[in-house]
């Protein structure tokens, strides 16, 4: 894999690294000090819903403060899948090479960061950081989320016949070319079924997928966004992506 400082050199020259906020006051400062310590070449772009707790705010001042950092205002609460479609359209108006989704709550540690990097530095056009690969752990998250995630995962897998252990994670970096490639004017899911759907769409379109592994760390300031509702949506959306394409999968085998 080499050093990390023969990661960093083949770091491609723009990169961009959103990270969707909504009430994550607290946290913010704390992931853009460490992601700018630990690659600070990489820009970042806060997507923010209006948060009421004034993390807007703080992102501006911090923009102030370091031409690194960029700020996106959005109206409204609209879920995740919205605030990164902004961000990836903003990120390829101003001609990034790579775009990194993230949380702002440090449970995806930007000092792994370079591992995506190196991936799509080596060839991949979607790398996921990935926690169910060999090498890929969990810290702090309580048995009942494990087992909703593997799950999640497994179903994913087989409803729609992808050969990727963890099409429901959030850290991943993408080439600009694989965004422009998927379509993503035509995407509608919103949660956590938005990474999938990503996922898929660049499955499907041929492109190369890597899972790197990485550490998830559950956040420990502020309360997780997951809901029934987005698990819910979840389900239903992937098993109408699977009912849809089950024809050109039977094809494939036959």
């Amino acid at each position: 894999m080499g050093t990390e400082e023969e990661l960093m050199e083949r770091t491609p020259e723009r990169v961009l690294v959103i990270v969707p906020t909504y009430n994550e006051r607290e946290n913010l400062p704390l992931i853009t000090r460490r992601l700018r310590e630990a690659l600070p070449d990489v820009h970042l772009l806060v997507a923010d819903d209006n948060s009421p707790d004034g993390t807007g705010r703080i992102a501006d001042e911090l923009a102030e403060r370091d031409d690194h950092v960029h700020v996106l205002h959005r109206p409204r609460k609209q879920g995740l899948g919205a605030a990164y479609i902004a961000g990836f359209q903003w990120g390829l108006r101003e001609g990034y090479d790579v775009i990194v989704e993230m949380d702002a709550d440090g449970s995806h540690q930007p000092e792994e960061l370079h591992k995506l990097l190196d991936a799509v530095a080596g060839g991949a056009d979607l790398a996921i950081g990935s926690r169910w690969v060999p090498g890929g752990k969990v810290v702090n998250w309580p048995a009942h989320r494990e087992l909703l995630s593997r799950g999640a995962n497994t179903y994913v897998r087989v409803m729609l016949g992808i050969p990727v252990r963890d099409a429901t994670a959030g850290f991943r970096a993408y080439r600009a070319a694989t965004l422009e490639k998927i379509g993503l004017d035509a995407v509608e899911s919103q949660g956590y079924c938005f990474q999938v759907d990503l996922t898929l769409r660049t499955v499907r379109h041929g492109l190369r997928v890597a899972e790197v592994p990485i550490t998830f760390v559950e956040r420990t300031i502020g309360a997780s966004k997951m809901s029934f509702d987005v698990i819910l949506e979840a389900y239903w959306r992937v098993a109408a992506w699977g009912i849809t394409g089950l024809p050109d999968r039977l094809r494939r085998r036959g």
